[in-house]
């Protein structure tokens, strides 16, 4: 009698690992091509800049979002409401295009839905409650300038966090002229009188603080989490938390016409496209090689702040400001060039 040996696996079986190991092929053979595509110079220098096109066009977006839904420069709770919904609207069209598109439910563990909600409630949840309040307390074009700080923050963050991100001595330069340029925004035109506002300028900084602080996080989340996914719970969290802040402050967003609908519309487009976009970006490459693209958001911020809202960009302390944050932030993009040269 010829015992059967029990190592032996049936053909179905067998065809069936044969099918999970060609998926899991295809699957790291995807995988490497998005990789080699988005971490090529390229790519990175078109995607981000896009990113950073939509967050400059947000300055003149949201003071427009004010007016259009009359809501008044010290109703603050009223901004948070306006903010929740944006981000509400942007996290709930990220969920369903990755339902629709991917035909598949996010599919989260325990710790993955409190890792994603802290991620809601810090960068979008307080980073907007900074910046909101900042936009409405400074010009377009003086808050788009601020805003430069996030790379700087990027930067140092990384030299901290990352064995292969360190500062260098190009890049604490590159900082430091960068600052000198957000220092000169705040001097009136005479670059005689310094004007520095706690809640406007000053806020502008704590939300540039909070993003590079978050997307450090955030890049971390991309190991193991589709970066839609990510954006999209990220955007809903932080929205739930602005717009129940809010009511309980007794805010209200009220006259909505054409007008005020698609302010709010676009404003949640360009958060749901722009974070998802970044956060592909940071899953694919160094902190320190996407972060250096944020000096184009105080160049399209003036530039589109100057166009939409009719402020003036033609001052020399404003022109000043603006190259030399954008030789800083060049300082640093330099050195992570050389460095790619000299891998290659």
């Amino acid at each position: 009698m010829i015992e059967r040996d029990s190592t032996l696996i049936s053909p179905k079986a067998t065809e069936h690992m044969q099918s999970e190991s060609k998926a899991r092929e295809n699957k790291n053979k995807g995988e490497q091509e998005h990789r080699s595509k988005l971490s090529d110079p390229f790519i990175v220098m078109l995607v981000a800049g896009l990113c950073c096109l939509l967050w400059g066009s947000a300055y003149p977006s949201i003071k427009l979002g004010y007016v259009a839904f009359h809501i008044l420069p010290e109703d603050i709770a009223s901004k948070y409401v306006f903010a929740g919904y944006r981000f509400s609207l942007a996290g709930i069209l990220l969920l369903l295009l990755y339902r629709v598109g991917f035909r598949r439910k996010p599919k989260l563990n325990g710790r993955e839905w409190a890792g994603l909600s802290m991620l809601g409630v810090l960068q979008t949840g307080l980073q907007y409650m900074f910046f909101y309040v900042g936009v409405a307390n400074t010009t377009g074009v003086k808050g788009s300038i601020m805003n430069a700080t996030t790379t700087f923050f990027s930067v140092v963050l990384a030299h901290f966090i990352y064995k292969n991100d360190k500062l260098s001595r190009n890049k604490i330069i590159g900082c430091v002229i960068g600052f000198i340029g957000v220092i000169i925004v705040n001097f009136h035109a005479d670059l005689l009188t310094f004007s520095f506002s706690f809640t406007g300028e000053g806020f502008i900084i704590m939300a540039a603080l909070v993003f590079s602080v978050t997307a450090i996080y955030a890049k971390r989340l991309t190991g193991t989490i589709d970066v839609m996914v990510i954006t999209g719970v990220s955007l809903l969290v932080g929205g739930l938390v602005l717009t129940l802040l809010g009511l309980s402050l007794g805010g209200q967003v009220t006259h909505f016409t054409w007008e005020s609908t698609l302010n709010l519309v676009y404003l949640a487009l360009l958060s749901s496209v722009a974070f998802c976009l970044w956060n592909l970006l940071l899953k694919y490459n160094k902190v320190g090689k996407v972060s250096v693209y944020n000096f184009l958001i105080p160049i399209f911020g003036a530039l589109l702040s100057a166009l939409f809202l009719g402020e003036t960009i033609w001052e020399l302390k404003n022109l000043v400001a603006l190259i030399l944050v954008s030789v800083g932030i060049y300082l640093v993009n330099r050195v992570n060039a050389l460095r790619m040269t000299k891998s290659r």
